[in-house]
Formats: C-alpha cells, structure tokens, sequence
C-alpha cells in the first residue's frame, strides 16, 4: 500500500484549522522500543509513552537504561513530541526506598509526565516535587468524577479512564470535571478492569498489578451452565474480547473535548505503531480541517491497521455493552484481516473467494500481493496454518488463485474456511522506507526575520513557535563591489537545513537602507545558521514540551521515608464475615440459636448480594439478632450509578464497605453520612502512605491489598498503624471483574441487561480452564461479572504473626458455600481465633468441604515472579 495514506501530514499545512484553535489533542503513541519511537515521530504522534526503568506494567518490554532512557526523551522533545513515563504498578513498602533512587535518577531527564497508579507513589512524588506532572493510570480504576474529586488534593492533571466507559459517560465526567482526560481508542482490550485482575497472581504470583499479566484473559475456557457442559462449538476464548478500534467514533470523542487519544501497544511493532499513528493522525486533522473521515475511509484505515495486528476489531464499550458484539469466543491472538473463505483447495496454492465488502487498497491497487502472509484455520481454531503469498493470480472479480509456500499444510477439507491477510509486506515497505529514508522525516518548519542595513551586522532571527533566537554577524555589511546579496541567495543559505529535522518554513527580508547592494562573507553567513540552529537544537532537547522546571525536596522525602517502625497494638483482632446470600445470613442466625457459633465470635458482617431487593430484609434481621452489620458497594462506580449508594445508605447499616475511590467521596462530600466506611482490597493498598492517605480520607479501616505476599504484608503492617488495617485469611480470590457477562453473552442473545433475560438468576455459571478448574462466575447489581477461583485460598499459617503486629480486622469471605460448608468453616476459624484449635486442624476441618482443595494463595509466594524478557514482536496487550 502505498500514495498519501502513509504521509505525515504536519500542523502546518493545515495551520488555519489546527493551530488557531484552543483546543489541542493529544495522539499518545505506545514505546517498547526505540523504533516504535521513531515510527511515532514521524507519523505524527504527539506524545509517547515509556516505561518507567524497572517499574512499569508491560513487564516483559525492554528495560531503558537512564541513558537510553535521557537519549529517547531529548530525541521526542527536539521534534516537539511530550514523553511520559509509565510508573504504572503498584508499590511494596520495601521498594519505597527504590523507587525515590530511581526518580532523583529520571526527574532531571525532564519526562513530560508521570503515568502513576499507586496513591502512596504520587503522595512520595509531591513530597519530593510539587511540579512535576501526574497522569492518573487507568490502573487507579476511575470511572467516575467523584474519584477524580477525591484525589484533587494530589495535584494530579490528567486521569487515564478505564477502558470501560462509554461516550455518555466520558461525556458526563468531562462536564464535571476540569482535569484532563485521556481515553484508550485503540489496542488491546482487557476483558477486567485495570487494577481490578488477580487472575494472573492466582497462577504463580504474576501480578497484573505489577506488570507481569500472564494474559489468562485469552485462555481457552470450556463453560459450564449448572454443572453441565455446554456446547458453544466454536466458540472457546470466552473472555477474550476483540481488539479495541475507535478511529470511528473519533468525531464525537473530540466533540466531548478528549485531552489525549491513547494507543495501547508497547509489546506491539513499529509498523504496529505507524500504521495506527496514521489512521488517528488522520481522524483528527480531518476532523478540525471540517472534513472528517467517510464511512469508506474509516474502513480503509481499519483495513491498513488490522494487518499489522488484529483479533477483531471492535469499538468496545463506546456505544455501551454489546455482550453479544465484545467477545466472539473465536480468536485470541493475531490474525489479521478477514479477506473471504477458500473457495478450493489446489495443489500447491488456494482459490479465494473475496468478501464482497473488501476495499481496494489506499492506493486504489489490489489489496493482495506477493510476500503478503495468509492465516486459515482447519478443524477447530486451535489448528492454524498460515503461509507467504508467491504468486497471485485474478480468476474473476472477486476470485483470486494464490500459491503458497510448498510446505505449507493443504487439505480439501479447508474449502469453506475463513481467510485473513495478516501481512501486507508492500504496507510494511513503505513503513520501512519512512524510518529509513531522512526524507522522509518530519520536518519543523522555521522562520526567518533578516535585517541588512549598511555598516551594521547582518541580524537573523529564528523562531520555532516556542523560542525565539537572534544571531548577528561579527563583521559588518558593506557595499558590495562584485558578489553582492540577495534575498533568494540569503535565503538559500540560510535555509540550507536538509542535514536537520528543521526546514524553513518563511522568511522575511527588511532592508534598512537604501543601499541595497550590499556583500558579506558568506561563511559568516553559514556560521550565523549553524549557531541558530545549533541553540535551537538544544533547547528544544533540554526542555520539556510544556517547559516547567522541578524543584527536589529531597529533605522533605527522606523523613516521609525515615519514619521509625511502630509499636504494634496487640490484641486480638476483629473478625468479619462476608455473606452473599440470604440463605448464608439464615445459616448463621440458626448456628447463633444452635449454639454452633458464637455470636461474640463474629464481630462485623458484611453484605455482598447479587440483588440488592434482599438486603433490607438481612440487615434488619442480623441487626435484630445484635450483629453489626455492613453493605458492599460495587467494586465500579459509573457517573449514572449513584442511585444504588444513596440506597444502600437508607438501609442505615452499621457500616458501608466502600470498594471504589467515588464511593468514598460520595460519602464523604456528595450524600455525607455519618455511617462509618471502611475500604476493601480493591483500593490497591500496599505501602503505608497509601495506607495513611485512603484513612486520612475517613475511612475507619481499609484491607490490604491481595498483590502482597507473607513478608510484603508484615512490612506493610509494621510502617502503618496496622489496627487500621485488614487482611483476609480466606476467600475465593475475585480473578476477573468484568463489564462483560457472560451470562448474557453465551446463554442468551440479549446485548445487555434489557434484553438478555436475565439468565444469571436461573443459573449457576463457570468457566473451565485447561487444568481442569472449574471458576465461578457470579454478576453483581450491575450485571459486572466477576470470576473466582476455583481453589480457595488460606491465610491462617500467617496470622500468629499478623496478630504480633497489631493486625485491627481479619475477613472470612463466602462464596457460594452451602449452609453446612459455610458453618464448618467459620467454625475452624473462630476456634482457632479464640485458640481452642491449631493451625493444622483448621486446613484439616476446611480442606474437607472443598472442592478443589486449599492454597496459601499470593501469601505464600516466596519469590518475586520476574519477567523474561523478549524480543518484541505480536505478542499482544
């Protein structure tokens, strides 16, 4: 593919429409590499993301050393193009240290911005600067204006919203909020929550929360309708959604005044890069030039992207839930574009049937040529074949013969197949060719004000739209005898800028007298552009695109971090049970009459239920039986759902266990209440100053997050006053949290909740994985589903020394356990709290009412799960 499609088109040839305007948005490009970076210049990114050496959510990118890290960053400043470092995991307590060493090294590189998750990172962050610019992550889970509200004392600028929000939300958030907002349009979609996955700490400790995403999402799974196998055919990769494509609703996104546009991508290509960085480039100048792109013209550019990756394309939540849309079950991994089905299978090649619905390329030529790669399935999915292209032939209008590899796989019985184009290689030459060829490159355009005047120095002065720098000759200009100057001749020389990446744009000649023949030695001349450009070059390199300067505190830091270890307040702590059912809440009240439990046993009960209808009832009866008692609120709060708090606080219970930073400040400045909060482990605590911050924002307690190991979790307790915190010794571990329903997606043919039947409140669900482990799939109020694993998980090795420490709260959490399983466990835990059992007996007494057994879960994990690292290539989100 090749023509106009491929050229960067720069804000100056459509300076009226682009320049003049107020609102500027950001095309942010994804870096794994320094190609990707290239590509990204000079297609014409704004802005680039990076990961932060050592800490950063792509775990198996390359690691930047400082220096390449300094060169990728003075290279993008010099072409006017922002960096921001994704410092984007969650911090232990004894990596604190590490990462203040790690920003005293990169703040003085002058990164654009910091991409932060961690509460406790941006608090250490402030302390040690207060300019320094911070990007919440989509990590931090905000959906909502209330968590941007929340968090207004941080400073933060801009909040990366989760994948998950729609156009009327973003819209709704954007009108109330002034922070900037940045949207992912293309790339990978996750089907959980940022900051709301355990899948992958569930299988060895790989925490998405801390770059290490094992990608489970895009496993096959076998799904199980109340206990029975159900029959989907084709379709196996049930959470698996299809790739995130925007580059359609581009008009309306800026409409709504989108601050930046986000590629996700960092394990992807270069070509993955310039092919995407094209197709929105496109959207957006087309856009604010009054001629946005046609619907045509959208499909070309989804065809040009989907070759360099593509599982399906989709524009996700944009429009809303679409269960049936989002995850078609057929495909977890590259394959391209969908050109037509095999129409017969030859002897060393494929007649093609092409779908009628395929555009020429953008170049109006065949969109099929040699060296492209094909990819077919045979049989079932996981049977792919794939071969190069070696010769092409036209049978008819819509029928082409191609020959293929000699060793390539062919069957009769792959006639009917789906085909896709998964490699254009004219497409990647010409990509190639733009990171090859200087030409090519993008230029800066410059102008130029050249003053003569007879016996005084030749004055030039340059500007790039930011700096503004003036150079004069050392001699003076006289009359010229034989060589005399011209415009075009000053201009020339002056212009002579091939060798940069500046070109002249204008220049203006203002003669001071009337003497016009006048001569100057031209090295002067060239000396005068060559210190013009030199300062330039510098400047544009040393500063950062928005030009702030940081001041460190470093002091300041080293006594936040010096804080002396405190003196645990030992006693024995709370312990609180978390039901899902009203047939669990009468389990406990009869075990309470029986005397099976002892009601002083159970100090706080919290109540997670499907249908919010059967709360009222459960509070009251619990209250009546002297329990204190609490209600969840769902783990996501969008800016349409604030009904459901104001609910759950008519129903005055004990306490509110708040799941979401919006919830938080719902409560504490939306709809105030004097209902005590306490924060869940969805908050994502795992340093102190996480910790001090959330309970400086009135929340009684808060559970530590399910990220931390044994010792990650004693460090924690032992820098915080740990009677404030909470730790569960046993659950099911909530893997995915998912706006996609699988209820309705694989057991109906509804698009979401008004349509699907609700068949999640006539069946029991799950997910078999290939080790055999069947995981729950449960929804909440809001049709969210989330998976649970399969093996519950213990803590109770670990709380002897939890109890040493001061540890306030320790959580039981029911899953779907019956009247007998849930009372038989609880039992072996209050016995061993009030130290009538030891530790062996309860993992006997519990192990015999599980299914798949017990494991210590990420609590047990002695060894930091390390990334091995690749080289780049398809390798996904």
């Amino acid at each position: 593919m090749t023509g106009d499609f491929f050229r960067y088109i720069p804000f100056s040839m459509i300076e009226n429409e682009i320049v003049s305007r107020s609102y500027q948005p950001e095309l942010l490009l994804p870096v794994g590499q320094k190609e990707m970076a290239l590509a990204a210049i000079h297609h014409g990114a704004d802005a680039i993301f990076v990961g932060m050496p050592g800490f950063n959510a792509r775990g198996r990118s390359h690691d930047f050393e400082v220096a390449e890290l300094k060169e990728m960053i003075d290279l993008c400043h010099l072409y006017g193009v922002k960096v921001n470092l994704a410092f984007n995991i969650l911090i232990f307590e004894n990596e604190l240290p590490l990462a203040l060493e790690s920003l005293l090294k990169i703040l003085p590189l002058k990164p654009d911005a910091f991409i932060v998750q961690d509460i406790g990172l941006i608090k250490l962050i402030r302390t040690l600067t207060a300019e320094q610019v911070i990007h919440g992550s989509t990590q931090m889970t905000v959906t909502n204006e209330l968590a941007i509200s929340l968090l207004n004392d941080l400073n933060i600028k801009r909040f990366v919203l989760a994948r998950e929000n729609s156009l009327q939300e973003i819209r709704l958030i954007k009108e109330r909020t002034e922070k900037e907002l940045e949207v992912f349009v293309h790339g990978a979609l996750c089907v959980s929550y940022s900051g709301q996955c355990f899948t992958s700490e569930t299988l060895g400790g790989r925490s998405a929360n801390r770059g290490q995403c094992a990608q489970s999402c895009r496993f096959g799974y076998e799904l199980y309708v109340d206990g029975q196998k159900k029959d989907l055919v084709e379709k196996e990769f049930l959470v698996s959604p299809q790739d995130l494509c925007s580059v359609s609703d581009m008009p309306e996104l800026l409409k709504i005044g989108v601050n930046s546009f986000k590629i996700e991508g960092r394990l992807k290509t270069p070509d993955y890069v310039a092919t995407a960085t094209d197709s929105y480039r496109m959207a957006i100048d087309r856009y604010f030039a009054g001629n946005p792109l046609n619907n045509i013209e959208v499909a070309q550019q989804k065809q040009s992207m989907s070759t360099t990756y593509s599982r399906g394309f989709f524009n996700g939540w944009m429009d809303g839930v679409n269960h049936q849309k989002l995850v078609n079950g057929t495909s977890n991994s590259h394959r391209g574009l969908k050109i037509g089905k095999i129409a017969k299978v030859l002897k060393n090649g494929l007649e093609i049937e092409l779908d009628e619905n395929l555009l020429p390329s953008n170049d109006g030529e065949n969109l099929i040529t040699n060296g492209d790669g094909l990819l077919w399935y045979f049989g079932t999915l996981k049977n792919k074949t794939g071969s190069f292209i070696y010769s092409v032939e036209n049978v008819s209008k819509k029928v082409i013969r191609v020959g293929v590899a000699k060793e390539t796989f062919l069957h009769p019985d792959m006639a009917g197949s789906e085909i896709y184009l998964n490699h254009d290689q004219s497409q990647r030459n010409q990509l190639q060719k733009v990171l090859s060829d200087k030409n090519l490159y993008k230029k800066i355009p410059l102008k130029l004000d050249v003053a003569l005047e007879i016996g005084e120095p030749l004055k030039v002065t340059l500007s790039d739209g930011r700096f503004h720098l003036t150079e004069i000759s050392e001699s003076v200009l006289q009359k010229s005898i034989n060589n005399k100057l011209t415009s075009e001749k000053l201009e020339e020389e002056l212009g002579a800028l091939g060798a940069t990446c500046f070109k002249l744009d204008s220049a203006h000649f203002q003669w001071n007298s009337s003497e016009k023949e006048l001569f100057l030695n031209h090295k002067e001349i060239k000396q005068i552009r060559q210190r013009l450009i030199g300062r330039l070059t510098t400047l544009r390199e040393s500063h950062t695109v928005d030009g702030f300067e940081i001041t460190l505190r470093e002091q300041e830091v080293a006594s936040l971090l010096s804080q002396p270890i405190l003196e645990p307040i030992v006693s024995k702590p709370k312990f609180h049970v978390l039901l899902r059912n009203r047939d669990q809440v009468s389990a406990i009240l009869r075990s309470f009459v029986s005397g099976e439990l002892k009601k002083e046993a159970i100090s706080l009960v919290t109540l997670d239920f499907e249908f919010g209808r059967d709360y009222q009832e459960s509070v009251q009866n619990l209250k009546a039986a002297g329990i204190k008692v609490g209600v969840a609120t769902t783990r996501i709060l969008k800016p349409q759902e604030y009904l459901n708090l104001k609910i759950l606080k008519s129903l005055n219970p004990d306490f509110i266990l708040a799941r979401n930073l919006g919830a938080v400040e719902y409560f504490k400045s939306v709809n105030p209440t004097d209902i005590p909060l306490i924060g869940d482990f969805s908050l994502n605590v795992t340093n102190h100053l996480t910790a001090e911050y959330l309970l400086s924002k009135g929340l009684e307690s808060v559970c530590i997050s399910y990220d931390l190991n044994f010792d990650q979790s004693v460090a924690l307790l032992k820098a915080s006053p740990a009677q404030n915190l909470e730790v569960t010794i046993h659950q099911a571990m909530p893997s995915f949290h998912m706006e996609h329903c699988v209820f309705a997606a694989f057991l109906s043919t509804g698009t979401s909740y008004k349509d699907c039947g609700r068949p999640c409140e006539k069946h029991l669900v799950q997910l078999k994985d290939q080790f055999g482990n069947q995981h729950w799939i449960k929804p909440d109020q809001e049709c969210r589903n989330t998976m649970y694993n399969a093996k519950s998980q213990t803590a109770v090795r670990y709380l002897p020394e939890w109890m040493q420490q001061g540890i306030g709260t320790v959580r039981f959490e029911a899953l779907h356990e019956s009247p007998i399983e849930l009372i038989t466990k609880l039992q072996a835990y209050t016995q061993f709290l009030e130290g009538g059992i030891s530790v062996e007996q309860v993992l006997e007494n519990v192990k015999a009412v599980e299914s798949y057994g017990l494991s210590a879960g990420p609590m047990g994990r002695t060894v930091e799960y390390k990334s091995k690292k690749k080289d780049l290539g398809n390798t996904g989100a």
